[in-house]
């Protein structure tokens, strides 16, 4: 249950990323509303998922799902460059996150 918690918190770190992109600054309303609202939803699992969690663990594996989820969204969104390195390292951050779950007990 913790790994499901973390990996939506994870999602949700994606969530307000990317809303700061439509925030313009802040200046926009609806767009920050949900950007604080991501932030608040993100770091309130993330911090239930640590109760039983490695905190390096699941700052580690929070950190990637949101960095990879972010570029992934960049690209698909935002026309964010594509190259084939780019691709390569975002599939090493999800062999990390892999390696992280498969050496974490529980």
């Amino acid at each position: 249950m913790q790994w499901t918690l973390l990996i939506i918190a994870g999602l949700f770190e994606v969530g307000w990323a990317i809303g700061l992109k439509y925030t313009e600054g802040f200046t926009r309303l609806w767009p920050t509303v949900g950007t604080v609202v991501s932030m608040i939803i993100s770091l309130g699992l993330l911090g239930i998922a640590m109760k039983s969690l490695p905190v390096g663990t699941a700052y580690a594996v929070w950190v990637g799902v949101g960095a990879v989820g972010t570029a992934l969204l960049g690209i698909l969104l935002f026309d964010d460059p594509a190259s084939s390195l780019r691709v390569l390292s975002l599939g090493l951050i999800v062999a990390g996150i892999i390696g992280l779950k498969l050496a974490t007990p529980g």
